[in-house]
């Protein structure tokens, strides 16, 4: 993380007042893709990236938000808050505080720095971290103060409505509920959650492939809506199936036939990662980190050949790190189609482990990877 120090001197050398510093890290998520919107489970984890928002009040009605990472200001007016996105940065934060305004606070004028060390489009979910920074900042300034969940529901609301990106809950709540040395199990359904226990010999390492493919007629949306397609038609047999959350792989076994051949792929895979992500909590909690490597060996298995997901540099560097000193398991994480994986690996062998994978991956793709030594991390608070 950014030295806070640093960042407060930043602050007021721009704005000539003394900020309060808020932390919000990204995540990564250990197992559970594409199983948010079916109401099921997530496990993700609150890593040590993270972004520091600095706030102070303004006398002159004005709202000016800063960003160190793009090394660029803008300015609003604090009665007059922007209603739609404008395909600027500046959306996440000002969707924040457009959905605040919206609950009925009244929005003062201030100044705002921002400062994240989350990598950009690396699917560690730097927008969220920024939102609940934001959030923090603002919330703390109108005199609010919402419980983590209830915050979390509004970064999501921001993202959904102001931003127009159709993430699920997923990002946020780790940020605001993350703890030290922890997964968190969310039951998407109700935000119910449980904290299970990372050991402190364990290590995450974060594999970014480099490459985020938009693949025709096989993207995000394309996936939700065939598993959404899937749901529909299990339901008709079984009315209480609201969400895949609710189905089993005998719903699919009895109508199987009655679903298209890709939509039925969908449902297996997101039927199955709930199951594999429940298990994962529960190896967790009982030590097993040997049933944690093989749930998420399964888990990768699922996402390219069932959920088909994955690419081809994804898959490489999930089985380049099958045979390396210290890996207890690897799978592909995030939305798909490229991005990162997630490699739980001996503390002791990590550094070895992510140069041997990084030069592994080289020399098979054509393409030097960005590998990060990362632990799980506490989640968003007041610095100082």
């Amino acid at each position: 993380m950014h030295d806070p120090t640093v960042f407060r001197s930043m602050h007021f050398e721009r704005f000539h007042g003394e900020p309060a510093i808020f932390v919000a890290p990204g995540r990564v998520n250990l197992i559970g893709e594409h199983t948010d919107y079916a109401e099921g489970f997530v496990m993700p984890v609150a890593i040590n990236f993270a972004t520091l928002a600095g706030i102070s009040p303004r006398s002159d009605g004005k709202i000016v938000v800063y960003s160190e990472n793009f090394r660029e200001e803008r300015t609003f007016e604090a009665a007059a808050l922007p209603v739609k996105r404008s395909g600027h940065w500046s959306d996440y934060p000002m969707g924040v505080v457009h959905v605040l305004a919206g609950e009925g606070h009244r929005i003062p004028g201030f100044s705002l720095s921002l400062w994240g060390d989350v990598p950009l489009g690396s699917g560690l979910s730097s927008s969220a971290s920024v939102e609940v920074a934001t959030a923090l900042a603002v919330e703390s300034l109108v005199g609010a103060s919402y419980p983590g969940p209830v915050l979390a529901r509004l970064c999501q609301r921001a993202e959904n409505h102001f931003v127009g990106a159709s993430s699920g809950i997923m990002d946020q709540f780790i940020s605001v509920n993350g703890k030290e040395n922890h997964a968190l199990l969310l039951d998407c359904r109700d935000l119910s959650f449980q904290l299970a226990p990372i050991p402190d010999r364990v290590a995450l390492v974060i594999a970014n492939t480099m490459v985020k493919h938009s693949v025709a007629g096989g993207d995000y949306t394309t996936r939700r809506a065939e598993a959404e397609e899937a749901c529909h038609i299990l339901a008709c047999h079984r009315p209480e199936i609201r969400f895949l959350r609710d189905a089993t792989l005998d719903d699919l076994d009895k109508w199987g036939d009655e679903i298209p051949p890709n939509a039925r792929k969908r449902a297996k895979h997101i039927i199955t990662e709930n199951q594999r992500t429940v298990a994962a909590a529960k190896a967790l909690l009982n030590s097993d980190l040997h049933e944690l490597g093989r749930l998420m060996a399964e888990a990768h298995w699922s996402y390219s050949h069932d959920f088909e997901a994955s690419c081809v540099e994804a898959d490489a560097m999930v089985n380049l790190a099958q045979d390396l000193p210290g890996l207890i398991g690897a799978r592909l994480t995030g939305g798909g189609f490229g991005g990162c994986t997630i490699n739980l690996v001996e503390q002791k062998a990590a550094g070895t482990f992510a140069e041997a994978l990084g030069g592994r991956y080289a020399a098979q793709i054509g393409i030097v990877p960005e590998i990060h030594i990362c632990h799980a991390s506490g989640g968003a608070h007041h610095y100082a």
